[in-house]
């Protein structure tokens, strides 16, 4: 079973989107802070993280960079009711897999996670962690949903 860590300072946010990844048959785990967050992934194995942006202290793109810093291959999920506001200040996401709009379509957003869970495990299956890495830790840009 795919293990996912979600980081959000909404409880409602991450109320629902507990029951509806729980729903699809993954695992989750949540946290209200990026500091908690690092915490737990520090000490438990997740398959992808999906963060809000704009959190106190930390926000979402550094809590990104720091992960893929110490797991190259991991998938990063960026939420933010900001996307407008992010892709016009040409902001670089480094460790930002997608960004994904608030409010977004559950649909598209279970199909990014799924998708991008299928691509992490495709490189580890191949045992090609540096090929991951090549193809996601150098981008600028994120995919926006």
């Amino acid at each position: 079973m795919k293990r996912i860590l979600l980081v959000d300072d909404e409880p409602g946010i991450l109320q629902a989107l507990r029951i509806i990844l729980t729903g699809k048959g993954y695992e989750v785990e949540t946290a209200w802070s990026t500091k908690e967050a690092w915490g737990i992934l520090d000490q438990d194995n997740f398959d992808l993280v999906v963060t809000d942006f704009n959190m106190p202290g930390m926000k979402g793109d550094e809590l990104a960079r720091l992960i893929k810093e110490r797991w190259p291959k991991f998938p990063v999920v960026m939420l933010s009711g900001s996307v407008e506001i992010l892709r016009a200040s040409g902001r670089a996401l480094p460790g930002v897999d997608a960004l994904i709009g608030k409010p977004f379509n559950m649909i598209e957003f279970c199909g990014e996670i799924a998708r991008l869970l299928e691509e992490a495990s495709a490189f580890a299956n191949r045992g090609s962690e540096a090929a991951w890495s090549s193809t996601r830790h150098g981008e600028l840009a994120a995919r926006v949903i």
